[in-house]
């Protein structure tokens, strides 16, 4: 009778977790709508069929991902922005390889400038002498210049303030600054709520890549170059967790539920969020490889990066 019951325990276990020893793994995350993957393949068991248990790292900006991976705090990341991990990259080579990128434009939002609804502002060019709040990081603050001074405006033509994106919202409504430099979903939400209105979204697609239909790949899922040397079989498990997340995202719609739990969504706003062009390396477009890399070189010719990079170099096919 035991036998039976051993045996029907087993049965019931997914194939993977039965053959291969649970793995846990370290993710480090930052909560706007480009971890959306991330929380799907968790809350829908994706990660645990594939015999992976998540131990969650909430840090709410990249140079602490990056620091995280680094010095080994953290083994993978839900959404990094790329051009932190292209600069420890150049600096150190193999610190954090990519399986995953996040296309962003007009179609796709992500990021977008936004002032309130009673503002005389109605382009990036009226944003001359603005107070303007940031998305957190070196590189938000360096994407947001640089679509700045593509619009003709100087670096003392405003201000740019780095503020967390939980306060974004009440620090433009408070009239504490005149715009920001804002992402998903904290964009849609502001809008819904009457607190912001559209200036211009996808930027850096419009602006930086020359291309409103561009896809500006500025974060993405990965591992530690150390993590993905030591573990390359867990590491696939999880690619291919995430990419069954991808696709239940792009065919039920009720993962965007995932928005509200998770991402601080207003449940009746959930389903107007713009979504990412999540993409696989594996499934990348020959075009996406190019935008990704010109979107990288710009940054170079900025000074964000200190030196040039073949972006091939930081993303894998898994």
């Amino acid at each position: 009778m035991q036998r039976r019951a051993l045996l029907a325990s087993a049965l019931a276990t997914p194939a993977v977790a039965r053959a291969q020893a649970t793995e846990r793994v370290r993710v480090a995350v930052f909560d706007v709508t480009s971890a959306l993957p991330f929380y799907v393949a968790r809350e829908r068991g994706m990660f645990a069929r594939q015999g992976i248990e998540i131990t969650t790292i909430p840090l709410q900006t990249h140079p602490l991902i990056v620091q995280a991976l680094v010095a080994n705090e953290a083994d993978a990341c839900s959404n990094l922005v790329t051009l932190e991990a292209a600069n420890i990259n150049q600096r150190r080579a193999n610190s954090v390889i990519y399986f995953a990128l996040n296309g962003q434009n007009e179609q796709f939002r992500m990021e977008q400038f936004v002032v309130r609804p009673d503002s005389a502002r109605r382009s990036l060019t009226d944003l001359r002498g603005a107070r303007i709040a940031s998305a957190p990081g070196p590189a938000n603050m360096a994407a947001a210049r640089g679509v700045l001074a593509a619009a003709g405006l100087g670096p003392n033509d405003y201000t740019l303030t780095e503020q967390p994106m939980g306060v974004h919202i009440g620090a433009v409504q408070s009239g504490q600054f005149d715009a920001a430099y804002t992402l998903e979903p904290v964009g849609t939400v502001g809008q819904r709520a009457g607190a912001f209105r559209l200036l211009e979204a996808g930027v850096i697609s419009t602006h930086l890549l020359g291309r409103k239909d561009a896809k500006a790949f500025a974060a993405g899922a990965g591992f530690s170059g150390k993590y993905l040397a030591e573990k390359p079989a867990v590491a696939a498990r999880f690619a291919t967790a995430w990419a069954e997340a991808l696709a239940a995202i792009r065919t039920d719609p009720t993962t965007l539920s995932y928005l509200t739990s998770h991402l601080n969504t207003p449940a009746d706003l959930a389903a107007s969020v713009p979504l990412l062009a999540y993409t696989m390396v594996k499934d990348m477009t020959p075009q996406d490889r190019q935008d990704l890399q010109r979107f990288v070189d710009i940054a170079v010719q900025q000074g964000v990066l200190r030196g040039a990079i073949d972006t091939s170099t930081f993303i894998r096919a898994l």
